[in-house]
């Protein structure tokens, strides 16, 4: 970030009706019914940094590449989210999209990886890359520079494929 800009707040996390409406496609995913979310959202595990459990965590596809089997995801919450400290500490997991299972790898992109990634994302979806800005509370009038500014100060990752897909049901608690 520049000298004199603001940093970022936090958003809030979702509490009551909100958290569970948030956590439903969760729910959905266990019962078979991630292709419902097409290619828009992927189902996370990750494992607790503190507790050792399995976490999941949906979050928004922002990039996928089939030719190099990899997904794009960002943290709305910040680099402080559970999930995103829990790849910081074991990188290796699983991804669900639809009802295929990916073992992946996390790579956290750079401050530059992350503008093109928002701006790319601008590009496709310009009034939910707004929406999200605002939510972020990164000011965005929608311009490409406003959004790259925006991407520098969002974490993103990237999940490559290591091994192929897995058919669904293997290796899923």
């Amino acid at each position: 970030m520049a000298h004199g800009d603001a940093a970022p707040r936090r958003p809030q996390l979702p509490t009551g009706w909100r958290r569970l409406a948030v956590r439903l496609p969760i729910l959905l995913f266990r019962v078979r019914l991630g292709p419902l979310f097409g290619k828009r959202l992927l189902l996370l595990h990750h494992v607790g940094r503190f507790s050792g459990r399995d976490r999941r965590v949906i979050l928004e596809v922002v990039s996928h590449d089939p030719a190099d089997a990899s997904w794009t995801v960002a943290s709305g919450f910040g680099a402080k989210a559970n999930w995103y400290q829990n790849l910081r500490r074991q990188p290796k997991t699983l991804i669900q999209c639809g009802n295929r299972l990916h073992a992946v790898t996390a790579r956290f992109l750079t401050p530059d990886e992350g503008a093109e990634m928002m701006a790319e994302y601008a590009r496709r979806h310009p009034r939910t890359a707004r929406r999200l800005c605002a939510f972020m509370g990164l000011p965005a009038d929608g311009s490409e520079a406003s959004f790259r500014k925006a991407g520098r100060a969002v974490p993103f990752v990237r999940l490559d494929d290591t091994c192929g897909s897995r058919r669904p049901g293997h290796g899923l608690a």
